[in-house]
């Protein structure tokens, strides 16, 4: 089949050269990068210079699959392209959108007669060669459209369709909730090893654990490999830590539907806190401790 494709970064980019790479599919990409669109060319894709151009490209009925990041981004993207779009064209959302602005995108597409599928994809840079795990929502029988696609960027069983609008990114949400406990328990726990009085070797930790333990999983794998490249200090790395929305989300949601998420929360202000937002906190906390108690302070540097 004949799909278009919205945005090459680091994992629209791949995507595309999977599906040149493992299947027929016809690709036709378009980026504001003269680079990014150029490498896709290299891939076997159709270069286009404009959305319309990729529409153009496109025969009817179209498929245009967007990979640019949320929120303006994606909103100025699908209205732009539902000027260009026909009845019965789909606009597949891959990237990590809100889901509740998912719901609504439906919607607007819904009126103009364009099918609307969001895809939660997880996968990261790894996806070119071990495939993408999709989360899929939207109308069945656009779902079974685009299935041809899924199926060559999913490993064997690697996407599922969880339900009506807005329902992919919503498990995708809770997807990288998740994950935000996982690494904090991870970094919580090798920074112990680390600071330990037995000089133990994290790196070899972290390999041997990926041996049967029931801990280890491909985050494990990930951190051997980190510590293999910048040793057991990680001294190359500035322990500053961003987020990009769907911890945020995913905690909002467990407030909304009263179900407690302690891990989420702490693994959530952790990353706040590594970015100096608890610096006055602390400051506060030492002045508190001096005041009722005497308890020595340390000076600002430079005070």
């Amino acid at each position: 089949m004949q799909i278009g494709f919205v945005g090459l970064g680091r994992m629209g980019g791949n995507m595309v050269h999977r599906i040149r790479r493992d299947s027929d599919h016809e690709v036709v990409a378009f980026d504001f990068s003269a680079e990014a669109v150029k490498a896709a060319e290299e891939h076997g894709a159709h270069a286009a210079g404009s959305l319309a151009e990729l529409v153009g490209k496109l025969s009817a009925p179209r498929a245009v699959w967007i990979m640019v990041p949320a929120g303006e981004p994606t909103e100025k993207t699908i209205d732009a392209l539902l000027d260009e779009l026909e009845k019965g064209d789909i606009i597949i959302d891959g990237g990590n959108s809100k889901w509740t602005d998912s719901v609504d995108r439906y919607t607007r597409c819904k009126q103009r007669e364009v099918h609307f599928v969001d895809v939660g994809t997880s996968g990261g840079v790894w996806g070119l060669e071990v495939g993408y795990c999709m989360m899929v929502g939207g109308d069945q029988e656009a779902v079974d459209r685009v299935a041809p696609i899924l199926d060559v960027l999913a490993p064997p069983d690697g996407w599922a369709r969880m339900g009506g609008p807005g329902a992919g990114h919503f498990v995708k949400m809770v997807h990288n909730g998740i994950e935000y406990g996982l690494m904090q328990a991870y970094a919580e726990g090798f920074e112990l090893l680390h600071k330990s009085e037995y000089g133990l070797d994290v790196e070899r930790i972290a390999n041997l654990w990926g041996q049967g333990s029931v801990v280890r999983s491909w985050l494990l794998e990930l951190a051997a490999r980190a510590f293999e490249a910048d040793g057991n200090d990680l001294h190359a790395l500035e322990g500053y830590v961003d987020d990009s929305g769907e911890g945020r989300w995913t905690l909002q949601a467990g407030i909304d539907h009263d179900t407690p998420m302690p891990a989420l929360s702490a693994a959530l202000f952790a990353r706040f806190s590594s970015r100096g937002n608890g610096d006055y906190a602390a400051r506060m906390l030492a002045a508190l401790r001096n005041q009722f108690g005497g308890h020595a302070v340390k000076a600002a540097a430079g005070q």
